[in-house]
């Protein structure tokens, strides 16, 4: 199968996903995982799901996904983690499923010896779907997509995830100058891949996250990059290829950003 027909296998997966998590919204309790956060049975089913389906087209293939039936760990099928493998975050934005806040998706992301060659971020209370293969294009449904070319201005929107905090509990210097002032407009969403996904539509100019996983960025990445932006950690440092072997769920801090901006947005960051 080429990348095209594994896309349109993704997509069909994530948007059948949705429709599950749908059903459920409103519908279930908040319950809890590893260190605290929050999860629900429709996260549980939702992933399922999905790795069933992957399971039975793409049976070789490794799986990374943000949930387990007990809540003690990820899940991690990685037989050969410089092949492929399918990262999945059935519902980016559970705190917002869980309290009525109609912001999260369904994500599924492939990595290729490392690196994000395709993603689908399903926006699933807007049924529409964030999609990307390398070297097809990123695409909105079936409106091709890509990043602003302008430089940062009085009017650049700029995505925040609600955690912003170091591990000391602090956040960053950049934080509290960016919410200080009134000319780069700040938005926080409460998805890191609806957020990331903003800038390859070209409605932001950056979304930085400093407290995410690699199910928060693997499908939003493959769609920046194809729609032409650029995606490092906070220092500039590649995040990609990523080294799977032993991942057990660390954060993958990140800044997704048109190529322009993204230079800007560093030095921002690390001023």
């Amino acid at each position: 199968m080429s990348l095209q027909d594994d896309l349109q296998s993704a997509v069909e997966l994530a948007r059948k996903a949705g429709r599950l998590v749908l059903d459920q919204y409103g519908k279930v309790a908040r319950l809890t995982k590893r260190c605290d956060e929050a999860v629900s049975d429709a996260d549980r089913a939702s992933q399922r799901m999905i790795v069933a389906g992957l399971r039975s087209r793409f049976a070789g293939d490794g799986v990374v996904g943000e949930e387990n039936e007990t809540g003690d760990a990820i899940t991690f099928d990685v037989p050969n983690p410089a092949g492929r493998t399918w990262v999945i975050d059935p519902i980016d934005g559970t705190n917002n499923f869980l309290g009525g806040l109609g912001i999260f998706a369904v994500c599924i992301g492939l990595l290729e010896g490392g690196e994000p060659v395709l993603g689908v971020v399903h926006d699933v209370t807007r049924n529409q779907t964030y999609a990307a293969a390398r070297g097809q294009g990123a695409w909105l449904d079936d409106r091709r997509i890509k990043v602003l070319d302008t430089p940062m201005g009085n009017n650049a929107m700029l995505m925040l995830t609600s955690n912003l905090l170091h591990t000391d509990g602090k956040p960053p210097a950049f934080v509290g100058r960016w919410v200080a002032q009134t000319d780069w407009k700040i938005r926080i969403l409460g998805s890191a891949a609806l957020e990331a996904v903003q800038v390859a539509a070209g409605v932001a100019h950056g979304a930085i996250t400093l407290n995410g996983k690699l199910w928060d960025i693997a499908a939003p990445a493959a769609i920046v990059l194809e729609a032409g932006g650029k995606v490092t950690d906070p220092s500039g440092k590649p995040i990609f290829p990523f080294d799977l072997r032993h991942y057990t769920g660390a954060k993958v801090p990140f800044v997704a950003a048109p190529q322009v901006a993204h230079a800007e947005l560093l030095r921002e960051i690390n001023g």
